[in-house]
């Protein structure tokens, strides 16, 4: 049970500090991060939407969480890496926060879900799911749902393929939860196929013989029978 433990620890740990990446980097458009064991120790790959107020003034920040992951959550050696998202309307994580911002300033749920919708759509995705949860308008909770797109929901596409973002609203009537799944452009899904139309080669002209059937072989002379009762050939064949 050693391993089994090992494991459920280590999965404890990452989801530790990822909530408190969260938090502590909710200004910088936080997009998620990759944990990975290394020879040298543990290698920590932050992805933001502003890498500047990530690292700090003079690295300040930087060294600050690397101090705080060594000493708060036993993360062994912590080298830490910030990178840039490239296009954050494909960042799942950067999309649930801001439409929790969204929603905690006011926003009507529906208007906020449908604006990341068209958001992330009109980058260019081929698909996008918003699950808003909670005291929407009310106070009973409820659920809604807006999609748009291809998004799958079962199979190995679904962890290697749709990126998933999560957050939470704090409003008067109590927290809302947020969840975003987007499908990026250019991602293989594997029941999509193309029907190409395959050009076939021409066949080659066989000549066949025509037998014409017509005044040629009406008007064709035919010999006249021999007369069975002739009696001057049958002395002649005597």
């Amino acid at each position: 049970m050693a391993v089994e433990r090992k494991f459920v620890a280590e999965g404890v740990r990452r989801a530790r500090v990822e909530k408190h990446l969260k938090k502590e980097l909710k200004r910088a458009g936080y997009g998620g991060m990759d944990l990975q064991r290394t020879p040298l120790g543990t290698q920590v790959t932050i992805f933001a939407e502003k890498p500047g107020i990530v690292i700090g003034k003079g690295g300040k920040l930087v060294r600050q969480l690397t101090q705080d992951l060594a000493t708060d959550f036993a993360v062994e050696s912590p080298q830490i890496d910030v990178q840039q998202v490239p296009n954050p309307s494909f960042n799942a994580q950067i999309m649930a926060e801001r439409l929790a911002n969204a929603l905690e300033r006011g926003w009507y749920f529906r208007k906020a879900g449908q604006s990341i919708i068209r958001r992330v759509m009109d980058a260019g995705a081929l698909g996008c799911e918003v699950v808003i949860a909670g005291k929407l308008t009310g106070a009973r909770a409820r659920v809604q749902k807006f999609t748009d797109g291809y998004i799958k929901h079962c199979g190995e596409p679904v962890n290697t393929i749709v990126e998933k973002g999560y957050a939470v609203a704090v409003k008067k009537l109590g927290v809302i939860g947020v969840q975003v799944k987007i499908i990026p452009a250019g991602a293989k899904i594997p029941d999509h196929f193309e029907v190409t139309a395959k050009r076939e080669k021409p066949q080659k002209s066989v000549e066949v013989p025509v037998v014409t059937v017509g005044e040629d072989i009406v008007d064709e002379e035919i010999p006249p029978e021999p007369d069975e009762f002739d009696e001057e050939d049958l002395l002649r064949r005597k």
